[in-house]
Formats: C-alpha cells, sequence, structure tokens
C-alpha cells in the first residue's frame, strides 16, 4: 500500500489525522505517483472552487497509475466531463437547503432528520451530491450553529431518527464527536442515531481502537458506510469494519452505482458477500443524484435492476440491498425492484421466479358462514 510513499514510518501511515494532514490537493504532486491523461491533469489544475478535489495517501494507493478506467482512479480524479453542464442538474439536487430550517439540519421526512456535522472529507469523490458543501470551511458548523441544531432536535419530538453527516463526521476529533453523539442521545425522543461515514473505505485507519471503545459507550449506534467498488476491500478496510461492528455498531453499506465503475453484477454480489463476512449488510443501491457535474456517472435505471436479477435468489437474501431513487427536489427515497409478477385473476396470481420459471400462488379465499 505504501509502495509510492516508502519514506512514510508505518506509524505515520497509519495516523489518520497524518493521512488528513497530508491529502493529496495538486495535480504535480498527483503526477508523481499517477500517469495523468491530459484531461485529468487539465482537470486537476481547474481554479473554479467548486471543482475542489482532494485524496487521502491511503485511497491514492489503491489507484492503478496506468489505467483511466481504473474504479478507484475514476472516483477520485477529476476530468473534463466535470464542466460539461446538463439542464437536469443541480447545485442541491434533494433540495437539502430548502428543507434545511436551522443551518446544520435537513428535515424532509416526518420522523428523520439529518446533521450536517462537518465540511472535511478525506476524499471529495466525484459523484458527491454535497459537492457544493464539501471541502469548503464555510460550510462547517460553528460551535453555536450545531447548539441551534440540538436545540432545534429537542423541540421536535417527532423526530426519532438522526444521520449524522457532513462531509465526514469521523472526521471530527474524538472528543469534539464523542461529545456531540453524547448530546443526541441525551435527547429523549431520538430512538436512533446514525453516522454517515465513508471513512471506513477512503480512511479506515481513523477507525482506531481508541475510537471504537468510546463508541461502545454509545450504543447502540448504527453506522452507513459507502463502498462502491471490491477493489476498495482492503484487509485495512476489513480491520475498520470489524472493529466497529465488536464495538456493537450496526453497520450498513450504502453503494452508490456509477456508470463504467460498479455497473457489474458479478463484482457487486463478491462485494456484498465480503461486507457480510464483516458484519456489515448491504442497505442501499442509490441512483446517482444529478448533482452538478455528474452525468458521466449517471447509469440507466435498468442497469440497477440487472445487478438486483442478478442477486435475487442467486444468493443470501442477507446480500441483497433496497435499489432507490432519491427523488430530485426533495421527493425522499423511492425503491425500484424487478418485475416478477406476470399476471392475477380472482384469488390466482402467476409469477415468475428468480430463474425464469413460473408458479401460480392461490390467496386463501375467506371460509363461507353457514
Amino acid at each position: 500500500m505504501r509502495r509510492r510513499w516508502p519514506q512514510v514510518p508505518a506509524r505515520q501511515w497509519n495516523d489518520w489525522r497524518w493521512q488528513l494532514a497530508h491529502q493529496v490537493r495538486g495535480a504535480s504532486e498527483l503526477d508523481r505517483f499517477v500517469h495523468l491523461t491530459q484531461d485529468e491533469r487539465l482537470a486537476c489544475s481547474e481554479k473554479d472552487p467548486a471543482f475542489g478535489w482532494a485524496i487521502s495517501p491511503y485511497y491514492a494507493s489503491l489507484i492503478d497509475p496506468d489505467d483511466p478506467t481504473d474504479p478507484v482512479r475514476r472516483q477520485a480524479i477529476p476530468t473534463g466531463a466535470e464542466l460539461v453542464p446538463h439542464p437536469e442538474e443541480s447545485a442541491d439536487p434533494l433540495a437539502e437547503d430548502e428543507h434545511s430550517p436551522v443551518k446544520a439540519i435537513t428535515h424532509r421526512y416526518p420522523d428523520r432528520a439529518v446533521l450536517y456535522a462537518t465540511g472535511t472529507c478525506a476524499m471529495y469523490c466525484r459523484h458527491c451530491n454535497r459537492r457544493r458543501k464539501v471541502g469548503s470551511p464555510a460550510s462547517s458548523p460553528s460551535g453555536a450553529e450545531l447548539k441551534a441544531a440540538l436545540t432545534y432536535l429537542r423541540a421536535h419530538s417527532e423526530i426519532r431518527d438522526v444521520i449524522v453527516s457532513g462531509g465526514d463526521p469521523l472526521s471530527l476529533p474524538d472528543a469534539r464527536l464523542i461529545a456531540l453523539l453524547s448530546d443526541l442521545r441525551a435527547v429523549p425522543h431520538l430512538e436512533i442515531v446514525r453516522i454517515a461515514t465513508r471513512y471506513p473505505a477512503t480512511l479506515p485507519q481513523r477507525i482506531t481502537g481508541t475510537l471504537a471503545s468510546r463508541l461502545r459507550a454509545l450504543a447502540p449506534l448504527y453506522v452507513n458506510t459507502q463502498f462502491n467498488h471490491l477493489k476498495e476491500c482492503t484487509p485495512e478496510a476489513a480491520r475498520a469494519l470489524d472493529r466497529l461492528a465488536d464495538a456493537g455498531c450496526v453497520l450498513g453499506n450504502q453503494m452508490v452505482l456509477l456508470r463504467g465503475i460498479n455497473e457489474d453484477p458479478q463484482m457487486v454480489k463478491a462485494m456484498n458477500r465480503w461486507l457480510l463476512l464483516h458484519r456489515c449488510r448491504p442497505y442501499y443501491i442509490f441512483q446517482c443524484d444529478p448533482a452538478l457535474g455528474t452525468a458521466h456517472f449517471r447509469t440507466p435505471i435498468e442497469s440497477g435492476l440487472e445487478i438486483l436479477r442478478a442477486l435475487i435468489g442467486w444468493t443470501s437474501g442477507l446480500a441483497v440491498p433496497h435499489y432507490v431513487v432519491d427523488l430530485p427536489g426533495g421527493g425522499g427515497k423511492v425503491p425500484l425492484v424487478p418485475e416478477y409478477l406476470i399476471s392475477h385473476q380472482g384469488h390466482s396470481w402467476m409469477f415468475r421466479n428468480y430463474a425464469g420459471r413460473q408458479f401460480t400462488y392461490v390467496e386463501g379465499a375467506p371460509a363461507k358462514r353457514r
């Protein structure tokens, strides 16, 4: 992993703070260990603040230096395609700001809310639907704004589930993170506290033994992460997931479907099996949101349905996630499933199973009273 940073001692390499402090941020630095295409080089030099990018050394070490189609590389390194405008795209595709009663809160669903804890991230995913915020110091809430967010949550007893998101909330130092989670745990009507983090995939060094033990004291915590390709499933990532699971965290994966990166159903099946081995349940496949500059990542809906057809019945139901579209404009998530119902008449229903065979199911007719 460290062959491109041979001078860095293992102690530093495995320190998440060193990783954050040494993010790759310049084209000349990136060019030292990746053979950039001309398109990538020009995109990396783009000065538009909305086009920011950064890569943790760990995640950069997973990149194939010679293959522009490498799935890790395409998620991390910008290309000129991001500068091509498309009319269906928006800076805020899910209308999070429209549903933000106070700066750090998005409240779209009746009983759930998102708490935006920080704009800091170890790696700026090129498909990120919050690219308008991530990496911008101005987007991180101040202490006063976080207090206002907690006040809002305390005042709204209908909210029973809060998702701590960002950026990446695990970018916060242990003390600040634990204090925030403890404040949420103290709100009586908050039954579920979730952490949305990509760090098990992009900065697994963050999941230290100390952090895991401190999270254990706040159990139950739900941790939703994002692995998008089997290449991200490294021994370091496995150790991070195992530590979180051992600490009592309930783990779920939210894969974003990306054109040319993870449309292969067999790869997704192998990745989901790996996740289950490390006690992380495949939870969602997300259709890529229409954020600005992401058109080249978005797939046909049929690609997601094809993945489900390759999973349902062919592997454990535990390895089959929900495939959802988070509707633009704040409409919320809607699930999509392959069509297995052929027809029905009266109490008789005709189905096609996962292998293409047809079966009839007859509903129990209500008994006639004498």
